[in-house]
């Protein structure tokens, strides 16, 4: 396909597929002439990869570099690919050292304390909030949270066991990035259920016409 195709199949604009090209983010086409290139569906995939993170996810195009470049040449160690792409992730803190609130929660739930994973700081940053806020965080506060969050990475990591190491990392590496916006879309749904009460659902067969008792269009 030429370039107009891929950016109508896209959604992508002109302009910006030849910016992604001209910056790396995405390989040229195969040229067939002069001024004239083809593109096949591996740079749809990887130009609706990069939609979905610079302008879905809202990230930065130095973060979405960062990401494209995990997935493209990752570490030997899944741990520090999945890592880097955190820190590649909002929120972005600075790390003055000082995990004592995070590493209490950490320890407190069993889980692994290294500082040097990203999320450390992420979760130091967090918690340092909630105090400044008044909220509380407590030993319950931690158990409830992690005992749920561990739940979902759980299933999350759960189709890792028939992936290459390569596909492992590539669905860690996006998932991380893509994922977490559907997880805090839906946990803002359940607490819109949960808050306001379930509505009622409509019964089978009624509408707006039945209960207004009037006959719907070509009923007799």
């Amino acid at each position: 396909m030429r370039v107009s195709e891929l950016a109508e199949r896209t959604g992508v604009p002109i302009p910006t597929v030849k910016y992604y090209i001209r910056e790396g983010m995405l390989p040229r086409g195969e040229a067939t002439g002069a001024t004239r290139a083809e593109y096949g569906p591996e740079h749809e995939a990887r130009l609706r990869l990069i939609h979905a993170l610079a302008d879905v996810r809202r990230l930065p195009l130095s973060r979405v570099r960062e990401i494209l470049a995990l997935v493209d040449a990752p570490a030997d160690d899944a741990v520090e690919t999945m890592g880097r792409a955190i820190g590649a992730l909002p929120p972005y803190v600075e790390d003055d050292g000082d995990h004592t609130r995070a590493r209490a929660a950490i320890e407190a739930l069993g889980l692994l304390y290294d500082p040097r994973f990203t999320a450390v700081a992420q979760l130091e940053a967090a918690i340092r909030g909630v105090e400044e806020a008044g909220l509380e965080w407590d030993a319950a506060t931690v158990a409830r949270y992690g005992t749920a969050m561990r739940a979902v990475a759980a299933e999350e990591i759960a189709p890792i066991a028939g992936m290459t190491r390569a596909e492992a990392i590539r669905y860690a590496v996006l998932g991380t990035a893509l994922y977490e916006p559907v997880m805090l879309a839906l946990r803002r749904l359940a607490h819109q259920q949960l808050v306001g009460g379930r509505p009622e659902p409509p019964r089978a067969g009624s509408g707006d016409s039945a209960q207004s008792g009037k006959s719907r269009p070509g009923s007799s």
